[in-house]
């Protein structure tokens, strides 16, 4: 079995194994890493054989931190980086580049509209219709997007949300809310199959599948990081957040939101921030937590997103897609069942 693993931000972990009557054999690490000393080595792959096939990424990383000479120095890489890699050989985890990817930039449609085709466009790759797709999002009107589990009274001032003219929708995955207003953020939807990030805890993953969106960043000029569990951040401040929903027939939906021109002064008002969520970012204002692309670049928003476009099709290899009319009318029908119900909105009241 083998199996692969590129640190965000970090080296490419590489395992090879055997497994024999239940348990881990010829355990092999390799990759671009930089490990001292030399023994440092042996002693991972002798930590590493022995142990249940069934051992989750804590217990394989628990051992092997435990077989390490008191003097090595993992640079690069961690246990639990190579935990990560020998449990996705083992679920026999698939690539990014195992797959076809289809990038999409329609026009603009609805914020409903927009979370409609998220759950549809997940649905389709789940079921085989479609095959995996980056999607990147287009609106004219502005829309404050709450989170599946957010209280919609506590986020959001709906006085101030009808006085600025912000429609206010809830998507189906968790998180934060989105302060979309018209051409101020870039925001991007990834539909993939579970397997691509099969061996990956949660937190692992959210980082994993935004990696390429780091790249782009950086060759733009920006010292962007990851900053767990769901924030792309840079040294001067929080650029946007992702959200994550597991769908059951094992497909995946991971979108992001970046602030490229925010009024922060209207977010506030329109937005409910709290005390207690603002204090464990390290900053009282919420109008400076978020500092936009366009500040950082002097770019036209069109120009970051086709940087984007580019970096993804360099990485993973990628074709131009478009949304079927098929899953148009499936989306259409879904925003006046679902979205577009004051029952949807209201779950959380």
């Amino acid at each position: 079995m083998h199996g692969e693993y590129k640190v965000p931000g970090g080296k490419l972990v590489v395992v090879d194994l055997e497994v024999r009557e239940g348990r881990i054999d010829g355990f092999r690490l390799a990759g671009d890493f930089f490990l001292e000393p030399d023994t440092a080595l042996e002693a991972i792959d002798g930590a590493v054989n022995g142990l249940s096939a069934d051992a989750d990424s804590t217990t394989i990383a628990a051992a092997i931190r435990a077989g390490l000479p008191a003097d090595a120095q993992l640079l690069g890489f961690t246990p639990e980086a190579i935990a990560v890699a020998i449990r996705r050989s083992l679920s026999r985890a698939t690539d990014w580049r195992d797959y076809d990817w289809q990038i999409i930039h329609d026009g603009p449609v609805s914020p409903n509209m927009h979370l409609a085709l998220d759950q549809v466009l997940t649905e389709e790759v789940g079921a085989g219709r479609r095959g995996p797709t980056l999607r990147f999002w287009e609106w004219n009107s502005p829309a404050v997007v709450i989170g599946s589990f957010q209280s919609l009274r506590n986020e959001v001032d709906m006085e101030n949300a009808d006085k600025f003219g912000f429609e206010v929708v809830r998507r189906v995955s968790g998180g934060g809310a989105m302060f979309m207003d018209a051409q101020s953020i870039v925001t991007y939807s990834l539909y993939a199959p579970g397997d691509l990030v099969q061996g990956m805890s949660f937190a692992d993953s959210y980082a994993y599948l935004d990696e390429w969106v780091i790249t782009a960043l950086k060759s733009l000029g920006i010292d962007a990081f990851y900053q767990p569990l769901n924030d792309i951040t840079s040294a001067k401040g929080k650029i946007g957040g992702a959200a994550q929903k597991r769908l059951g027939n094992g497909a995946l939906l991971h979108h992001a939101t970046m602030s490229y021109d925010m009024d922060g002064e209207k977010m506030v008002q329109v937005l409910r921030i709290g005390r207690e969520k603002m204090s464990d970012k390290g900053t009282t204002s919420a109008a400076k937590r978020v500092d936009p692309l366009r500040s950082q670049t002097g770019l036209p928003r069109a120009e970051i997103i086709e940087k984007m476009k580019q970096t993804f099709t360099s990485l993973y290899g990628a074709t131009p897609g478009t949304v079927s009319a098929d899953e148009l009318e499936k989306a259409e029908a879904l925003v006046e069942s679902k979205f577009a119900t004051p029952e949807w909105l209201r779950r959380v009241p």
